[in-house]
This record gives structure tokens, C-alpha cells and sequence, in this order.
């Protein structure tokens, strides 16, 4: 039997020296057709080569840990432009567009999008758009209970 968590920690060594992390793996069969689908991430944006180059690593791995029988597609792929981002990562993130929600809202609002100016292990400030002026805020680092990029 196929174990993912055996198969994911094989892959990433391939492609961790080049900063990538596997954030998911499935294995799914549809309608008789095999599919290996990896989602990856990366700190830096991950365009189309990136995926392709990725790609080309974890097939050539596949091909040598020969994991699965049959005949499968590999799909790779991306968290794309609005990804996810771990709170403990946020400060890699200063001076782009995110998203937060909030544990304790700021003036009635959970979600605030804007631009992270700084933070520091307590607090985060955050610029904002209100209606035609740019606003600086300053929240608790420990109300923020999920954080995401955004376009």
C-alpha cells in the first residue's frame, strides 16, 4: 500500500535544497486514471517554469523510488497568488499585500487586507485603504488567527 507521508518525506529531500516545501499530496483514482497530485510551496512567487522545473526533479525522484505500479499522471502544482501563510513565517512577508483574519475584530471588521509595513513579536502594523487614503494601523500579533497573500 501506498504510504503518502513515507512518499511526500522522499520527495521533499529532492527539492527542499532549493527551498521548496510539499504542503500537500494526494494519490486519487478517477474514473480508472491515476493521479499523483503535489501541491508545493515556496517562500519566493512560483511561476510556470518554477512549476516546470520542480516538476522535472520530482519525476526524475519518482522514476527511481518507482513508489507506484501502474500507470499514473503526476500534477504538479502551486498555492497560487493568494496562498496561505503561517503565522510564524509572516515577518518573510513585509512589504506585500495580505490578508488577516482576526480573533478579536479591529473597529467591527475580522478581515483587514493591506500592506505589511512592519512587526515584531508582538505587534503588526498594517496600511490599509480607507475610501481614497492610505492608513497605518497597529494590531496585536496574537489576535491574528490566519494570514494569506492577496492580489
Amino acid at each position: 500500500m501506498l504510504d503518502l507521508e513515507i512518499l511526500k518525506n522522499k520527495l521533499e529531500e529532492s527539492i527542499a535544497p532549493l527551498g521548496y516545501t510539499i504542503y500537500e499530496i494526494k494519490f486519487h483514482v478517477i474514473e480508472k486514471e491515476k493521479l499523483l497530485s503535489l501541491v508545493v510551496d515556496h517562500e519566493e512567487e512560483i511561476d510556470l517554469n518554477r512549476i516546470s522545473e520542480v516538476s522535472d526533479i520530482l519525476s526524475k525522484k519518482l522514476d527511481e523510488l518507482d513508489p507506484i505500479e501502474e500507470a499514473y499522471t503526476l500534477d504538479v502544482s502551486s498555492l497560487g497568488a493568494e496562498k496561505p501563510v503561517a503565522l510564524d513565517k509572516l515577518d518573510k512577508y513585509k512589504g506585500k499585500k495580505v490578508n488577516l483574519h482576526l480573533s478579536h475584530p479591529y473597529k467591527g471588521e475580522n478581515y483587514l487586507e493591506g500592506i505589511l509595513k512592519d512587526i515584531n513579536d508582538s505587534e503588526v502594523v498594517l496600511t490599509i485603504q480607507v475610501k481614497a487614503k492610505k492608513i497605518d494601523i497597529l494590531l496585536n500579533r496574537l489576535h491574528i488567527d490566519k494570514a494569506r497573500l492577496a492580489v
